[in-house]
């Protein structure tokens, strides 16, 4: 499966963005989705994911009640809403796909988009 991340940018503490995945070539519907970022000179972390049955919401406790994930398997396609950013939350950001019928691991990856949230 192919992901397009966009959405990111420059906005204040406080503000909001809503980052877009686009994904094609598979059945996306059969699929988890995640979104992840990498702040600078740190490691990659998780920040939410959507189950493919039942699309059951999972989020890290650092973005929780903060950032909101939502797909439409109709338009294959993965959203993030971010609200009350902080400036910790810049990063570039990535969405994932695994299969969700069997275990396995995020191996699909978008390029990433980058958001920058300014004090």
């Amino acid at each position: 499966v192919q992901l397009q991340a966009s959405g990111g940018g420059l906005v204040q503490a406080g503000g909001s963005l809503r980052l877009s995945c686009a994904a094609s070539g598979r059945t996306f519907s059969n699929y988890d989705m995640g979104w992840f970022r990498q702040a600078p000179g740190k490691e990659r972390e998780f920040v939410a994911d959507i189950r493919w049955r039942g699309s059951a919401t999972y989020y890290a406790d650092s973005v929780k009640n903060r950032f909101t994930i939502s797909r439409d398997n109709a338009k294959n396609t993965l959203d993030l809403q971010m609200n009350n950013l902080k400036p910790e939350d810049t990063a570039v950001y990535y969405c994932a796909a695994r299969p969700g019928t069997i275990p396995s691991r995020y191996t699909y990856w978008g390029q990433g988009t980058l958001v920058t949230v300014s004090s």
